[in-house]
Order: structure tokens, then C-alpha cells, then sequence
């Protein structure tokens, strides 16, 4: 058998310089202790008069001998290294391997001829502890040299030959097998542990020999992953116990939970390894700083577990926590005890197993009598029955009764197998079909173990460990990949406690390599079926964007796309296009409605009355014009150009149905064309005559011959050709801007989009509509101008003072006009109030003229017709002296006037 001397330990340490270089600084106080204990243990020697010291251990003859590391204690208080029995996690666990064992050595077919043994180590569930122990497996691989040593008697020390141990069954738990694998791997002693889980392990470079039967805790990790979305859920807290396993387990979750993207992290907070009092209440407290994350990752122990539910009892916070709970909570009924209805709702994650029913026949067969191999067992027998053992030398505890050794496991005390037993008896399988497959090929056909396995070879059955596939005690496979790990098979339990006859841990789905979760199965607090959130930030609703919080993609504010925006996508809102407005939930744009003038419309009804009345009365003075036409009157109010001045008032009114009529070319052209034009034509002519009769009476004073250009003739020459001005101007805007239609969607565009108009209009702007009366309102100042002028004439003589008078009034109407135009530009109905101001101050303007200037004359044909007679022709110079000598009179006489003035009515007709 090779031995490994001092030099060759020193050779090993060389050769993990590496490693021992990136070794973490909580381990960095290890080696110390490793060295001094591995002095202790192996160097020094024993002599004759010294009490030799055995761990305390199962020995169990064999020809191949496996070690065993479990938790078969719990950790010592202070100054203590191991405290209370622990029987399932320890015992349990420990009898698994036992009955493998005997199955093993059982079976014909595998390892024939050869027995397995084994050296069972308790670690009191200390990593630090479980490392003195463990180096009892190391202890045949170094030579000691003790020629030089003697004893202080002067007698040669006595040397114990240990045995060799090939391969490890542990641990159980993650930092004790670190600890273990960390000296293992010094001596190439092969390592398969059935319930250390730590993402750490699965660094081949650091931990070569170990393999577990157990997936990693990342495999894990990525299952809770899977369920936390598979719930909705983007937003949640972690909660870690203080130690490897549960910082790795946390670690792993928040590694893989950042690569698969759309998961965020509330709080991560950590369990100290001794709480101090109050400390879980300030877990519950600040776990509450970030209430929407209802969801909380546990990876803890049991009292842990138990301790958080309590503080969220403590603080009425009953039902608003959901738990997704590691392994290390599984489907144990000890961390909810008395905390039920907190932990109702629960999910939680736990390898796939199976009851080994040949297990249970095994451990309920123990007793004293027959498991005196197990030195733990009467210890465990004490707890489980609640009774005392006699020994030698104590005193029975008179509150305890005595054990009779009678008592039965399963029916004087209740059982359940533990849930790693399964994966201690695949371990222990998976190291003897290793073996067997050695034997195979390094002794074939040979019985027993032959040289080529003597010593067996610990890298050479590491690739034999890594190589093995065979259906364990569940009938699931076993098998590693390159890292030693187990495949991930997981259940999926949720406790449940309301509409179930059975309250308890109900599988609820499967996770191999993805999920399968059966979400119909699922039930929450009091029954509910609906999945409670554990969201950052709610679904913005439609219409609104994110706007996202910096530094965690899975929070945001939402903020309403107000005004003529609407929701482009998830995080963008945009202005719709001129012509439409937002839909109703601002998911989109949808067209503005179109609307126009309608003659329904208050606006338009007011307007249309008046040009109604208009016309029924021009149309009525033309007709009464025309019926006594060749009367005095009606040549004495110079008929030619009444015919004239009527028409222009005519389709004054008449402008008022083409300003309320729907938009369209034709209409927008005689828009153009009248809305100028008549007024153009009723000033042209009211300017004509008011010129005559300046001229007239001015030339008058001046000589007898009378003006040119007096004659009905002339007058209307002067009148075309004052109109011809208006009318070529319009043809020319016809050529360089021909009229068409627009829709103005600017105009009515009030903040709420709701109101929001386009508005169907001829292409007339507000400057190109005052462009177009700007030449009449030219003639209609030219007009009063005349008009002020011809004031001193005698109104008997002329129609000088109606016209004046028509033109003052015309005057006011319009500067009334301009300030309502043009002060309702910013109104949202300023196209219904200028177009009704428009069409009124014109009616009133041709109104005021028709009022003025013909409805007195109507009124004496019609109503007085003895005064409609021809008076005596006089020669302009007899009517220029008359009307001189009466203005002088006029003049003279101040406000008294005459009573008999001389009425002179000058011949139109010239």
C-alpha cells in the first residue's frame, strides 16, 4: 500500500498553491487550524503510558471501507461542540447508509465476493467540527517517521495503523462539505454528498473530487426563478440564512435572475448565524419599506423559517407575504408549525423523491437489541420514546420514565421517513457501482480485491464515480455531469390549508431543466384563487406611457399622454398628425370630425332673417321702380343708376346664403367674386351721384355752364368703370390663386381634443377677405367724404343729406365690424361669429341705404301719390341762382327760417 510522507504532503500543497491563492477570505483562517490539527492527529505519535483517543465513530469491518459524514447532533451551545440528538436529519440518515450497506453486501451481482465497511464520523453540525473528525479518513495515506521519536520514559511510541478509507458518503450540510472537501481533495479522496446543494461546489477547479447526488442550488435557484414568472411576479425580496447555503442559494437566484431579465430585486436581507432579539422584527419592518414586493425568496433553515413567520404574525401582516421557500423547507410541517395560516400560500421547491419502502420495513425492525452498531442509536431511542435508559453509575431522572427496551419505532412513536434518505442510499450506490466497474476492469474474472485495487486509487474512481448511470432506490437515474452534479428534478409543493379536507403540502408541478406548473391547483389565503401580485408597478392603463425609475427596469411611474398625444408604445407618446386627434383610450389617432356653417346653425339663422328681409324689400322698391318708372319721382331719383345701386344692395344680401352655403369651388368663386362686388357696386354709385351734386353746385358758384360728365349717361360710364376695378382685381386673384376648398384644423383646436374641429372653408384668409372689401370701403369713405361736403346743400334740392346720412350710419356699423372681426381671432367658434358678423354688417349696411335713400320715396308713390307730379323745369342757371340766394338766405338768417321758402326741383333728366 503506497504511503505518502511529509515531502509528499508538502507536494500536495504545492500543487493547490493556485487554489489556496483564490481561496476566499472567510476560509482564509482554515489552514491554520488544517495544519495544526493534521500535526495533532497525524504526526504526533502515541505513546505506551498516553490515553489514545478514537473520534467518536461506527466502525464497520469491510474489505473496501467508505466514510460517513453526517449531522447525527446539532450544534453545542458555547464552549460545547456538539448539543442535541437530531433524528431524522441524523439518525435517519445515518441508517440509510447502514441499510445500504446491507444491501450491497447482500447482493450477488454487485461487488461479489467483496464488503464493503465503513467509519461513520458525527459532525455535530459544525463545519469546523466535522473537519477534526473528518481527518480521520486521511489518516493511512501519511507516513509517519518516528525513528528519532522517543517517549519521555525513553519507549518507542506505539504506531496505531488506521484504515484506509477509499471514498466519503457527506455531508449533509453545504459549508461542512466545503470544509471536508477542501482536505479530501488533498489526499484524492473521492467525495458524493446526498444533500449539500451550494452553487460553490460546482467549481471542479476547487472541489475535483466531490459529486453529489443532489442537484445544485443553482438548478434550484432557476426553478424558483421559472415559478416567480411563471406567477407574474417581477418584483420580489430575497432572505438568506447566514452560511453558505443560503447566501449561495440567494447569490444564484439574483445571477440568474439578472441574466433572464425581467425580474427585479425589493430587498436582500441576510439572517445572522445568532439573531439577536427583535432581529426578525426589523426583517418583517423592512421588508414592509417595499410593500408591493409581496414576494419573498427564502433560502434559510428551519428556525429561521419559523422565526419569519412569527415576526410577520407579530406584526398583522397575515396573508400579505407569499413565500417561495428552498429545499430547506421543502414539505416539512416544523418551520410552520403554529404558524399555519401565515405560511398558507407557500410555494415551495424540494428534489424529487420517493419513499423507500424496503427503508421503512428496515428502520421500524430496530431496536437495542439489534442495532448495537449504531452507537448513536440508544440516544436516539431515548428521544424518540421519552424515556431513560439505565446505566452504570447515573441516577434515573425520576420526570423521565424508563426505557424497556419493548418500545417500537412507528408504533409507540410517530415516523416518517426523512427526505434525503432516498439520495444517502443512491450515494452509497453510486460509490459501490463505481467500484464494482474498477473491479471489472482492474480484476477481471478475479474474486475479491486484487493488487490493481490494493490500494484503490482515488483519481482512478473519481472517473469511475463520473461514469455511473443506474436507476437509484426511486427509479430515477443517477448519473454526474463533468462538475459532479446531479440532473435537476424538482417537485413543486404549495402549502394549503382552506376548500382542502387535508390541509398540507399539495404538489402543485414538476421542474426537470423547465417547469411545469399546474396553476388550476393553486390556492392563496382564505381560498383565493387569483394570484396575488408581487409587482413593482402596476400595468400602466391604455393611454399611458412608462416612465421608468432609474436603476430598476422593473418600476415606473405612468404618465397620461394629455392633450393631442397618444400612446405610441410602451414608453413613448406621441403627437397625433394635424388632421386627427387622440381616440377615446389613446391607444391611437382617429380623425378630426369636419363640420361647416349649417343653416340650422343660431348663427346662420340670424343672418339669413335679415338678408331674407333684404331682399323681399330691394325686390319690392325694384318692382315699385319699375311699375312707375316714367313717373317724377322716380326720374327725379335718377332712375338709371337706383337700378344700379339696388342691384349692388341685392347681392349685398344675397352674399349672406354664399358665406353660409358648404364650401365648394363654385361657391368659394362667387364668394370671391359678390362678396366685394355689391358693396363695390352700391358705393360706386351712391359716389357717382354724391359728385354730381359736389360738382354741380361748385361749379355753380364759379360760372352758369354747367359740369361735365352730368348725364345719366355719364354717370354710369363713371360707375362701370369705379366697378370695373373691383372686378378685374378679383379675375386676377382667380389666375394667380384659383379658389378652392381648405379644411382648417388649427382654428378649432381647444386643449380638450374632444372639441377638436376641422373646419370646411373656402381658401379665404382673414387679410385676403379684408383685401377684398378694401376698395369698397375705399369708395364708401370717398362717398362720405362727398357727403360732408355737400352738407350745406338744400335737402329740397337733393338726395346730398340721405346719402350723407346713409354714409355716417354705414360708417359706424363698420367700425363696429372691424373690433368684433377681428377680436374673436383666438374665439374656438371664431369662424361662426365673424361669418355671422360679416353677412350682418352688410345687411345693416345695405339696409341703412335702402332705408335711407328709397323707402321714402316707395312710400309717397305709393302712399302719396299726389305728390309724385312733375314741378316746373327751371335752367340750370335759374336752379343755381335759386339755391345760392337760399343758402345766403339760409346763412343770414342763423336758426330762423323762413316760412315761405321756394321749392326749386331741378331737372334730373339733364
Amino acid at each position: 500500500m503506497t504511503k505518502h510522507s511529509p515531502t509528499s504532503l508538502l507536494r500536495h500543497q504545492q500543487h493547490t498553491a493556485s487554489w489556496g491563492q483564490s481561496w476566499s477570505s472567510r476560509h482564509s483562517t482554515t489552514w491554520p487550524r488544517l495544519f495544526l490539527v493534521l500535526w495533532v492527529w497525524l504526526i504526533a505519535p502515541t505513546c505506551a503510558h498516553q490515553h489514545s483517543h478514537q473520534p467518536h465513530s461506527i466502525k464497520i469491518p469491510g474489505d473496501i471501507t467508505l466514510g460517513g459524514l453526517f449531522p447525527v447532533h446539532s450544534k453545542g451551545p458555547s464552549g460545547l461542540p456538539c448539543g442535541e440528538i437530531k433524528k431524522e436529519k441524523g439518525i435517519h440518515r445515518l441508517e440509510a447508509m447502514l441499510y445500504a450497506l446491507d444491501q450491497i453486501n447482500s447482493d450477488p451481482d454487485l461487488l461479489p465476493n467483496i464488503t464493503l465497511g465503513a467509519r461513520v464520523l458525527d459532525t455535530c453540525s459544525r463545519d469546523t467540527y466535522a473537519l477534526e473528525q473528518s481527518l480521520t479518513f486521511v489518516q493511512a495515506l501519511i507516513q509517519k517517521d518516528t525513528s528519532d521519536i522517543r517517549c519521555s520514559n525513553g519507549e518507542l511510541p506505539i504506531i496505531r495503523k488506521p484504515e484506509r478509507v477509499v471514498g466519503v458518503i457527506g455531508a449533509s450540510a453545504s459549508s461542512v462539505s466545503i470544509m471536508v472537501a477542501n482536505v479530501l481533495r488533498l489526499f484524492e479522496i473521492p467525495q458524493i454528498s446526498y444533500a449539500s446543494t451550494a452553487p460553490e461546489l460546482s467549481d471542479n477547479n476547487r472541489y475535483d473530487f466531490f459529486s453529489r447526488v443532489v442537484p445544485p442550488d443553482s438548478y434550484q435557484a432557476q426553478a424558483m426563478v421559472d415559478i416567480v414568472k411563471a406567477l407574474g411576479w417581477n418584483y420580489v425580496s430575497t432572505l438568506a440564512s447566514e452560511g453558505n447555503y443560503g447566501e449561495s442559494g440567494v447569490d444564484a437566484f439574483v445571477q440568474i435572475s439578472r441574466e433572464a431579465g425581467g425580474l427585479c430585486i425589493a430587498q436582500s436581507m441576510k439572517i445572522p448565524r445568532d439573531p439577536k432579539p427583535g432581529e426578525f422584527d426589523k426583517i418583517i419592518k423592512r421588508l414592509m419599506e417595499t410593500p408591493n414586493a409581496r414576494g419573498v425568496i427564502i433560502f434559510a433553515n428551519e428556525d429561521d423559517i419559523k422565526q419569519v413567520l412569527g415576526a410577520a404574525r407579530k406584526a398583522n401582516l397575515t396573508g400579505h407575504f407569499k413565500f417561495v421557500g428552498s429545499d430547506s423547507w421543502g414539505a416539512k410541517s416544523s418551520p410552520i408549525l403554529d404558524h399555519e395560516d401565515v405560511a398558507e400560500g407557500a410555494v415551495t421547491i424540494l428534489p424529487k423523491r420517493a419513499s423507500i419502502d424496503g427503508f421503512d420495513q428496515y428502520f421500524i425492525s430496530r431496536s437495542l437489541e439489534n442495532n448495537r452498531r449504531n452507537i448513536w442509536f440508544a440516544e436516539f431511542w431515548e428521544d424518540d420514546f421519552r424515556c431513560k435508559l439505565t446505566r452504570p453509575g447515573i441516577k434515573l431522572d425520576p420526570e423521565k420514565k424508563k426505557c424497556t427496551g419493548n418500545e417500537r419505532i412507528g408504533r409507540d412513536s410517530p415516523y416518517e421517513q426523512e427526505g434525503k434518505v432516498q439520495f444517502v442510499i443512491d450515494a452509497v450506490y453510486a460509490m459501490a457501482h463505481a467500484l464494482h466497474n474498477m473491479h471489472v476492469d482492474l480484476c477481471p474474472g478475479a474474486a475479491g480485491v486484487c493488487d490493481k485495487m490494493d490500494p484503490v486509487e482515488g483519481r482512478s474512481l473519481l472517473t469511475y464515480i463520473r461514469s455511473v448511470n443506474f436507476n437509484g432506490s426511486a427509479g430515477t437515474g443517477v448519473l454526474f455531469n463533468e462538475n459532479g452534479d446531479a440532473p435537476g428534478r424538482y417537485d413543486i409543493f404549495q402549502y394549503q390549508m382552506t376548500n382542502t379536507s387535508n390541509p398540507g403540502y399539495k404538489v402543485i408541478g414538476q421542474w426537470t431543466n423547465n417547469l411545469r406548473l399546474n396553476r388550476e391547483e393553486m390556492q392563496w389565503s382564505e381560498g383565493d384563487r387569483q394570484t396575488p401580485p408581487s409587482v413593482c408597478s402596476f400595468p400602466c392603463r391604455p393611454g399611458e406611457r412608462k416612465k421608468m425609475v432609474k436603476g430598476v427596469p422593473c418600476c415606473w411611474h405612468c404618465e397620461l399622454c394629455d392633450g393631442y398625444h397618444y400612446q405610441a408604445d410602451e414608453f413613448t407618446c406621441e403627437t397625433c398628425p394635424f388632421d386627427t386627434r387622440p381616440t377615446l383610450n389613446r391607444t391611437g389617432c382617429r380623425p378630426t370630425p369636419i363640420i361647416k356653417l349649417e343653416w340650422y346653425s343660431p348663427w346662420a339663422v340670424v343672418p339669413v332673417f335679415l338678408a331674407v328681409l333684404g331682399i323681399i324689400a330691394t325686390l319690392s322698391i325694384i318692382i315699385t321702380f319699375v311699375r312707375f318708372n316714367d313717373t317724377p319721382m322716380v326720374r327725379a331719383a335718377g332712375r338709371e343708376l337706383s337700378y344700379v345701386l339696388l342691384t349692388g344692395i341685392f347681392l349685398i344680401y344675397f352674399i349672406t346664403f354664399l358665406m353660409i352655403a358648404e364650401p365648394g369651388a363654385v361657391v368659394c368663386a362667387f364668394r370671391r367674386l359678390l362678396l366685394g362686388l355689391g358693396m363695390c357696386i352700391t358705393y360706386s354709385a351712391m359716389l357717382t351721384k354724391t359728385n354730381r351734386i359736389y360738382r354741380i353746385f361748385e361749379q355753380g358758384k364759379k360760372s352758369v355752364t354747367p359740369p361735365r360728365f352730368i348725364s345719366p349717361t355719364s354717370q354710369l360710364v363713371i360707375t362701370f368703370i369705379l366697378i370695373s376695378f373691383q372686378v378685374v382685381g378679383v379675375f386676377i386673384w382667380f389666375g394667380v390663386v384659383p379658389p378652392h376648398t381648405i379644411v382648417d384644423y388649427e382654428e378649432l383646436r381647444p386643449p380638450d381634443p374632444e372639441l377638436a374641429r376641422g373646419i370646411l372653408k373656402c381658401d379665404m384668409s382673414d387679410l385676403s377677405l379684408i383685401c377684398c372689401l378694401s376698395y369698397s370701403i375705399v369708395l364708401m369713405v370717398t362717398c362720405t367724404v362727398y357727403a360732408v361736403k355737400s352738407r350745406g346743400v338744400p335737402e329740397t334740392f337733393n338726395e346730398a343729406k340721405p346719402i350723407g346720412f346713409t354714409m355716417y350710419t354705414t360708417c359706424i356699423v363698420w367700425l363696429a365690424f372691424v373690433p368684433i372681426f377681428f377680436g374673436t381671432a383666438q374665439s374656438t367658434e371664431k369662424m361662426f361669429i365673424q361669418t355671422t358678423t360679416l353677412t350682418v354688417s352688410m345687411s345693416l349696411s345695405a339696409s341703412v341705404s335702402l332705408g335711407m335713400l328709397y323707402i321714402p320715396k316707395v312710400y309717397v308713390i305709393i302712399f302719396h301719390p299726389e305728390q309724385n307730379v312733375q314741378k316746373r323745369k327751371r335752367s340750370f342757371k335759374s336752379v343755381v341762382q335759386a339755391a345760392t340766394m337760399s343758402t345766403h338766405i339760409s346763412q343770414n338768417a342763423g336758426a330762423d327760417k323762413q316760412n315761405g321758402e321756394t321749392r326749386i326741383e331741378p331737372d334730373r333728366s339733364q
